[in-house]
């Protein structure tokens, strides 16, 4: 080994994008329960975030084989369904399979 490859340091990693990921369907027109509408409001949240995560592959707290459902939902044009806890309250984001309306309910509420 040569002075220079003792000095040279390690190779340099490659920095991750700082930009999310870009989204990976389209969400149609969306749509909340009168309940979910109302939770949103009383605790002064915006349903924007979630929908942001649902789009881009974030589904939340779902079991391992809902996800990959999810992410063949996603590749063959079957409905995605996130669940997200909302001030203390959990919330399904779901995009049918046609991708006309994605709709935030309670699982009550299904």
């Amino acid at each position: 080994m040569s002075i220079e490859d003792a000095t040279a340091g390690p190779e340099p990693v490659p920095c991750r994008s700082l930009q999310p990921p870009a989204p990976l369907f389209a969400v149609g027109r969306i749509v909340a329960t009168r309940g979910v509408l109302k939770h949103l409001e009383r605790h002064g949240i915006q349903a924007d975030p979630y929908l942001r995560r649902h789009v881009r592959g974030d589904w939340g707290d779902v079991p391992p084989e809902d996800a990959l459902a999810n992410e063949q939902a996603v590749k063959c044009g079957a409905r995605v369904l996130s669940s997200y806890e909302v001030a203390g309250r959990r919330v399904w984001i779901i995009s049918e399979a046609d991708r006309s309306v994605t709709t935030l309910l309670f699982p009550s509420e299904y």
